[in-house]
């Protein structure tokens, strides 16, 4: 990590140099059928399993010269500051309303029993109940029975480190989640970026997690120095897209423009890269079925006021491809069509996320191996594709660019 600019991402394409990922945990196993709902999973991953997905997920990255960072262990040093430590747990217990169900003495003492790497895994893991003996239960409301397993729920969606943040130029945007088992995940980056030796509070924060908007990462997509791209979906709202806007024009760093594109709001369509992603300089991936039967969407190109510092001004467009050559100033653009196109094998490969790609370099991909009918597409037109196994990592319904937070890439 270059630590006197440790962000760095000006596209969706530059090569990716340093990356932020979670391997998944036991998070994973404390999932049982009657917290899915709860926990926004459609189904129980075999934890060996996808531990070696991912596992071959990041070592095709670095064999393309990636540096992969993992989550766990920048929080891990993050919490080794005795006085950090213990103001996260306070807001912790705060955030998860672990307090309603166990007192807070006795979970605090429970997690800083161990040794801070374990304790950073039981956090992400899931408290259950059954692991805090009765000796430590004192009030009537701790052992009183509650039919729900946890004191603090699992956090099996933290592979998926792409939403709770996004680096864009030099700074970033520490997001407000939309659903409520994952808004604690972006309290890590927070104080990964606040307290962090490599960080420490240096890197402009665009948006903060506590603003009362949702925007999450897989809506946020750095097409260029001047543009970012933000679906309008349903977790992210368009008033939090308008004041990230405001923010990045006040403070003017080289952005002068948001591309805010809506998708349907749907869990099909979660975020704007699931139907959209970029590949190479004039080539992207797309769903078919956000565009309407002419191909006309709604979007709309936020652009900072000249006469005012931090108002913005917004223009409304129709077609995606005359939008993309405009802002980004093409003369053409290629639309690669998920399952090329077909109505059966589009909608089976863009739930297992056959257009969330993960660009390492322009015109180089990493993509989901079942995802075979758009990996040909993408070939055809040019475009080196990676594969990585997927049968178990699939089903927490995010792909490649979902399990990864870009934090430096080369300019392009």
């Amino acid at each position: 990590m270059n630590k006197n600019e440790p962000l760095h991402i000006y596209s969706e394409i530059g090569q990716l140099e340093t990356v932020i990922v979670k391997r998944p945990g036991y998070e994973v196993e404390n999932l049982t059928p009657n917290t899915l709902k709860r926990l926004l999973f459609d189904d129980i991953p075999y934890l060996p399993a996808i531990q070696r997905e991912h596992d071959a997920f990041t070592d095709r990255l670095r064999e393309r010269g990636t540096e992969v960072l993992y989550l766990e262990q920048l929080l891990s040093e993050t919490l080794d500051d005795s006085i950090v430590r213990h103001q996260f747990l306070d807001q912790l217990i705060t955030e998860s309303q672990a307090d309603l169900s166990c007192s807070r003495q006795t979970l605090t003492e429970y997690l800083s029993s161990f040794p801070v790497p374990e304790m950073v895994e039981k956090i992400m893991g899931g408290v259950r109940k059954s692991e805090i003996s009765e000796e430590r239960k004192t009030n009537l409301y701790e052992l009183m029975e509650d039919h729900h397993p946890f004191y603090l729920d699992p956090m099996p969606n933290l592979y998926f480190t792409r939403d709770p943040a996004c680096v864009m130029g030099n700074g970033i945007a520490i997001n407000t989640m939309a659903e409520p088992a994952r808004k604690r995940e972006s309290m890590f980056m927070d104080y990964i970026m606040k307290h962090h030796p490599s960080f420490e509070g240096n890197a402009p924060v665009w948006y903060e997690r506590n603003a009362p908007y949702s925007i999450e990462g897989g809506d946020q997509l750095v097409l260029n120095e001047q543009t970012i791209a933000i679906g309008v979906s349903a977790r992210t709202t368009p008033q939090a897209i308008e004041q990230l806007a405001s923010n990045l024009f006040a403070d003017r760093p080289t952005f002068t423009r948001i591309v805010a594109i809506e998708i349907p709001k749907s869990r099909a369509f979660m975020h704007l890269d699931t139907v959209f992603t970029m590949v190479d300089h004039a080539q992207f991936t797309i769903h078919p079925a956000i565009q309407g039967p002419d191909g006309r969407m709604r979007i709309y190109l936020i652009e900072a006021d000249q006469d005012e510092p931090g108002k913005v001004t917004i223009k409304e467009r129709h077609h995606l491809i005359d939008t993309l050559k405009e802002v980004l100033v093409l003369p053409e653009v290629n639309l690669i069509p998920c399952g090329g196109g077909d109505e059966i094998a589009s909608a089976r490969e863009q739930w297992n996320d056959g257009s969330n790609t993960l660009a390492i370099a322009p015109g180089v991909v990493v993509t989901y191996d079942r995802n075979y009918v758009s990996n040909r597409c993408l070939r055809e037109a040019g475009i080196e594709v990676i594969e990585v196994p997927s049968s178990e990592l699939s089903r927490g319904r995010g792909g490649p660019r979902c399990m990864s937070m870009p934090i430096r890439r080369s300019s392009v």
